[in-house]
């Protein structure tokens, strides 16, 4: 009875242990699966509630990211508290489930609302719609109340209130969509510095159109948000995107500087031609968006380009256009890049070859002086480990690596490690168990003798 049970136990042990591998195993099957990873938030991102009304609004703090929840045609308010010269920006990106079915009018708006509840203007555009698209993808809408020389609106101290809107029209998903908000604050300039006094947009700047960035050809993945952003320098870029993804990339632009950009999408077998197939979109380091361009595909490679933007310089705010006024920081620049879901109908889920083409014109020049820090902190400045991270591709998160790639091989590794360790467990519950097996083999049939001396049939030695 001894002995079976302790074979039984044996197979037990190597039973569970195989089980535990093959649970591993369907994990690691699972991130390899033909789907691609979410829009991954913010990390330590903070849960808040929009309120239905202005009073009742959760008080949002300068350099802080948050995520909440918005209803079909929901409207939400959240707090903030602003001083008579800081100028505050407040983003909203609206991130649909995977698979929602979504139309041209769908979108999200922000608006920025006065202690007396009067909306704030400033000459952004304040909403963002899939558009022609109709295809579900992270939309970002922004608005801000401009502090400084200028007749805007909104310049007191007080309590304001950040409105963000879901706009919906008829045949969407009613699905509550994700929210991802946040909120930066800019100090107004020092008194005493001389780029204080300008103030009108610069009338000369060189809008020529660009001459196509070559070069050699070096493989990058992108990021599946802004918080895990592939970071790039300019050269030509190769990566592969799916029907119905969005990749994240961010450039450091300084002040002084010019970016451009142009995606292309290879060729691919498969009949038809499919309208904004393509879509890349501009952001500038407060979220805010500067340009986009699209281009349809019909199989053939295909190219969208932005348009030319001016030099980064603090003094664009004051443009009527909105690219030159969203040129108005340095700091990191996002470039998201969408395929049109419909892909997946007439060519295909994918990869198709994605070539990002990126040009940093200019040299760095001399940054304004503010009169006091940022929320974020160096938001609007490119430093030495800024210019490292885009030439050695790290993520915005940090770690190294795009999103996709790291996430796949942080589960790869994660996955090996913990099977790793069941082995290794398994292993060695297995020896202690044929140990005592041994040992109750050898109490039952006596002491096994050589040369007048025992000799052990376990332990790590056998020395007589």
């Amino acid at each position: 009875m001894g002995r079976r049970t302790q074979r039984w136990r044996g197979r037990t042990v190597l039973a569970g242990t195989a089980a535990l591998l093959s649970v591993a195993a369907t994990a690691g099957q699972g991130v390899a699966a033909d789907t691609f990873p979410p829009y991954r938030f913010t990390a330590g991102a903070e849960r808040v509630d929009g309120a239905a009304r202005p009073s009742d609004a959760v008080r949002l703090t300068a350099g802080t990211t948050y995520r909440s929840t918005v209803r079909d045609d929901g409207k939400l308010y959240y707090g903030l508290r602003l001083d008579g010269t800081s100028s505050a920006y407040v983003s909203a990106t609206a991130v649909p489930k995977p698979g929602t079915k979504v139309v041209y009018s769908d979108g999200i708006k922000v608006s920025l609302l006065d202690p007396d509840g009067h909306k704030c203007f400033s000459g952004d555009a304040g909403a963002a719609r899939f558009g022609p698209t109709e295809s579900p993808r992270p939309l970002t809408a922004w608005a801000s109340r401009r502090a400084g020389p200028g007749t805007y609106s909104c310049k007191g101290a007080g309590t304001y209130a950040v409105l963000v809107e879901r706009t919906s029209g008829d045949g969407s998903s009613p699905d509550d969509w994700e929210l991802e908000l946040g909120y930066v604050s800019e100090p107004a300039l020092k008194e005493a510095a001389p780029s204080a006094a300008p103030t009108a947009a610069p009338e000369v700047w060189d809008s020529a159109s660009p001459q196509a960035v070559d070069g050699p050809v070096r493989t990058r993945k992108g990021g599946t948000s802004f918080h895990t952003a592939r970071s790039l320098e300019q050269g030509v870029w190769k990566d592969g995107i799916r029907a119905g993804q969005t990749l994240f990339y961010r450039v450091p632009v300084d002040w002084g500087q010019q970016i451009d950009a142009t995606a292309e999408l290879g060729p691919s077998d498969g009949d038809g031609f499919l309208g904004n197939a393509l879509v890349m979109s501009l952001y500038n380091p407060v979220r805010a968006l500067v340009d986009d361009a699209d281009t349809g595909y019909g199989g053939a490679r295909q190219r969208a380009a932005l348009e030319p933007l001016p030099p980064v310089a603090y003094e664009n705010r004051y443009a009527v256009d909105d690219q030159v006024g969203g040129m108005r920081f340095a700091g990191w620049y996002y470039l998201a890049v969408h395929l049109r879901a419909g892909m997946a109908e007439a060519f295909g889920d994918g990869p198709f070859d994605l070539t990002l083409r990126v040009g940093v014109r200019g040299a760095a020049g001399k940054a304004p002086v503010y009169g006091g820090p940022t929320a974020p902190r160096d938001v609007f400045e490119v430093s030495a480990g800024d210019r490292a991270a885009a030439s050695n591709g790290s993520a915005a998160a940090g770690g190294g690596g795009g999103a996709d790639g790291d996430t796949t091989m942080k589960a790869v590794a994660a996955g090996g490690i913990g099977a790793g360790c069941v082995l290794v467990l398994g292993l060695a519950v297995w020896t202690v168990t044929a140990r005592r097996r041994a040992a109750a083999e050898a109490a039952a049939s006596g002491p096994p003798v050589a040369d007048g001396r025992v000799v052990r049939t376990y332990g790590r030695s056998r020395g007589r």
